[in-house]
């Protein structure tokens, strides 16, 4: 018997060294399973970092081109609105000649004259609400900016290079040139 018990008590530390064996290996197991997981959430984690990244970039990106977008438009809608109003002053005046003519002209019916000066005044401040200004050319410098020379006079009151007769007033909208100005020029 005795031999017997020699078995069984080998067998039971077999059996016991197998299973401190194996429990060792459950948790090395264990281990390598929570540092596999953990591996795995930090890349997860890194490819969301990323996506994120790259959502707000694409995102700043996309406000970006939008606000470019309204500023541009916004500019082009005021271009686009002062170039109409530039062209209908521009058709505008030379209406505006003609009254100014006609009240320079002899007439013999005060009635008459004094409705085309009503009317004259009328557009002239109808102009003047559209922002519409003459350009001062008598008496002033040269600018080819603003006047259109179509002759040079010698012997005249004014200093050489300035105005000395305006055959056409010129006109400017805001700071924008509708019509410059005929002029001659003093030599």
């Amino acid at each position: 018997m005795e031999e017997n018990e020699k078995e069984t008590e080998l067998l039971e530390e077999l059996e016991e060294d197998m299973a401190e064996e194996a429990a060792e290996n459950s948790d090395e197991l264990d281990e390598a399973d929570a540092a596999s997981e953990y591996n795995d959430s930090a890349a997860q984690f890194a490819d969301m970092e990323e996506a994120l990244a790259e959502a707000n970039d694409k995102y700043l990106r996309l406000f970006a081109e939008y606000d470019n977008y309204r500023k541009r438009t916004a500019k082009e809608k005021t271009e686009t609105y002062q170039n109409a109003s530039v062209q209908c002053v521009e058709k505008l005046l030379p209406v505006l000649d003609s009254f100014e003519r006609s009240l320079e002209a002899e007439c013999a019916d005060e009635n008459f004259k004094n409705g085309m000066a009503m009317i004259y005044n009328q557009f002239k401040n109808f102009l003047t609400q559209m922002n519409v200004t003459e350009i001062e050319a008598l008496g002033a410098e040269f600018d080819p900016n603003v006047h259109n020379a179509i002759q040079q006079l010698d012997g005249t009151d004014y200093a050489s290079n300035h105005v000395c007769s305006v055959f056409q007033k010129g006109y400017m909208l805001g700071d924008k040139l509708v019509r410059p100005a005929m002029v001659a020029v003093a030599v």
